[in-house]
């Protein structure tokens, strides 16, 4: 996979290329009117839903984390507070999201985040080859191994999905 710059200028493509982490960028048309940001990234650039992911921000104990499901599926909210050692999870509010990662909903990336959160990948991610996340922003998604992923956020892998 060649490296790509970060053109697109996103704290996220920022913190790879700082890394020297390989990438791929891929842009894509959003439409505002979409339902599912992750959903419309894989069939608009034609890729199984099961390499795309998602960034969910949630509050596990009073704690804000991170997981990163594909988007064929859902976050288990049980899982993932057992994956970090808590009992509770519940979706954290959205404007708390965006606060404390400083993206907007649908290009919440779990690189290059303003604040640190405690990370959780799901593990399928370690079966494909590359992974797309968002990229920073809506309508850019960026392809890197998932190991580089784990690795740039500090994340631990379990399975927190559920299928759709």
């Amino acid at each position: 996979m060649a490296r790509k710059q970060a053109s697109q200028g996103t704290p996220a493509t920022a913190a790879l290329a700082a890394a020297g982490v390989p990438f791929v960028l891929h842009p894509y048309q959003h439409d505002p009117a979409t339902a599912s940001y992750g959903m419309e990234a894989a069939e608009v650039l034609g890729i199984d839903p099961a390499r795309v992911f998602k960034t969910l921000m949630v509050d596990v104990d009073g704690q804000l984390a991170v997981g990163v499901v594909p988007v064929s599926g859902n976050l288990d909210l049980k899982a993932m507070a057992a994956s970090l050692g808590g009992k509770k999870a519940t979706m954290a509010d959205s404007a708390v999201a965006e606060r404390r990662t400083g993206y907007v909903l649908g290009g919440i990336s779990p690189l290059g985040q303003r604040q640190a959160a405690r990370t959780v990948v799901d593990d399928s991610a370690l079966e494909q080859e590359t992974v797309l996340v968002s990229g920073g922003r809506r309508g850019l998604d960026v392809e890197l191994d998932p190991h580089d992923l784990i690795k740039l956020t500090g994340a631990i892998s379990a399975r927190i999905r559920t299928e759709r």
